[in-house]
């Protein structure tokens, strides 16, 4: 299918590429009155007079990249236009050429409504109302503008660049396989490990610090533990065994009883 420019309708190069960043089915078009404050547009005035209202359109934004042949190599010119066109034959209606920002402009009082500048086949321009039906359909309306900004480098940081500007050509993958990364005859490659642990002596041993090695000794007299206490209650040591003869006077003692501690004394 041939792909045709949507500003001046000519045919464009068997290699471009074209993309739709957004597409609105119902989006009423209106004749706006001169801005008369340096503020900005108000959608009230468009809409308070229904004579004002000029025809409802179907909106789409298109991407267009086309190839560029020059002597540093291959490259792309990249543009984004809204088209307006009539939503069952898709004739074109109207269409802007997003150069700039400034192109759309919001109105005051409904984030529904935007100013935008279209611009026709001879180079001719004006300013039109248009307006969506739902908030979430203008809210993507915006979205893809930002889009479409990043894409041209409109705003942001880049502010030298330009819209229709022809990108720089990238690297092949040939060229970056023909590099050459060995050593030259002479060359050298100095590492430097000293905030490592590669190259440290194993053995060696950090040395005390004055605060550890200098440490008073430790009183250890809390710990020891109070000697057992003796038979009458206090303290000192165990009472001696006792001797024979006490041993032979308890065995008398028991005899005379009438006990008989038996033959090996078992009831002693």
């Amino acid at each position: 299918m041939e792909t045709t420019d949507p500003v001046t309708g000519q045919p464009l190069p068997a290699d471009a590429i074209q993309r739709v960043l957004h597409i609105a089915r119902a989006v009423h078009v209106y004749n706006i009155p001169p801005l008369t404050s340096t503020k900005g547009y108000t959608a009230a005035t468009w809409t308070e007079d229904p004579k004002r209202h000029l025809a409802t359109c179907r909106a789409r934004i298109i991407e267009t990249a086309i190839p560029v042949n020059s002597a540093d190599g291959a490259s792309e010119k990249l543009k984004v236009d809204i088209v307006l066109e009539d939503a069952s034959t898709g004739q074109l209606f109207v269409a802007s050429p997003y150069t700039a920002p400034s192109v759309v402009e919001p109105a005051l009082d409904s984030s529904r409504f935007f100013a935008l500048i279209v611009q026709d086949p001879s180079g001719r321009k004006a300013t039109l109302g248009i307006g969506f039906e739902e908030r979430s359909e203008a809210f993507d309306f915006s979205i893809a503008l930002q889009e479409a900004q990043k894409s041209l480098g409109l705003g942001g940081n880049n502010t030298s660049s330009k819209a229709g500007q022809q990108k720089p050509p990238e690297p092949k993958k040939e060229d970056w396989l023909k590099r050459d990364y060995s050593l030259k005859d002479g060359e050298t490659i100095t590492v430097n490990l000293s905030g490592t642990s590669f190259g440290r002596n194993k053995g060696a041993r950090p040395s005390p610090s004055p605060s550890t090695s200098q440490q008073e000794p430790v009183n250890l007299s809390s710990f020891a533990l109070p000697p057992p206490p003796g038979p009458g209650g206090g303290g000192g040591f165990l009472p001696p065994p006792p001797s024979a003869k006490d041993v032979r006077r308890k065995r008398l003692s028991a005899q005379e009883l009438g006990f008989d501690d038996g033959q090996f004394g078992e009831f002693a």
